[in-house]
């Protein structure tokens, strides 16, 4: 299924609700997942889209460890896109972004710039 973007600008703020950790792959051997692109240990962060009254908690992977995102700080994420996905019978929605960063952050110095 095609990845579908979302428009970061629209939400009110951008949380860090749980803080970043890598991502296993195989729970027996303990492997982390890796980015194919990037060879980088995926990571996910629990991010809290708010948007005027409304607000939801989503886990959102990023290659690579999002430097400086700690629990409870505003970030800023970029290119965050959704993918519906379906597996034996289960179905849901991943969540992806290309950069995740603390929201004061200087402009130019993450992941792929």
């Amino acid at each position: 299924m095609a990845s579908l973007p979302i428009d970061t600008s629209k939400f009110t703020g951008i949380i860090c609700a749980v803080p970043p950790a890598p991502r296993v792959a195989n729970r027996e051997t303990g492997q982390l997942r890796v980015d194919r692109d990037t060879g980088k240990t995926v990571f996910q962060v629990g991010l809290c889209l708010m948007a005027g009254a409304t607000a939801e908690v989503v886990n959102v992977s990023v290659a690579g460890e999002p430097a400086g995102v700690q629990l409870g700080m505003p970030v800023q994420v970029r290119d965050l896109v959704a993918t519906p996905w379906e597996n034996d019978g289960r179905h849901g929605v991943a969540f992806r972004a290309a950069e995740i960063k603390p929201l004061n952050a200087p402009a130019g110095k993450g992941a792929g710039q």
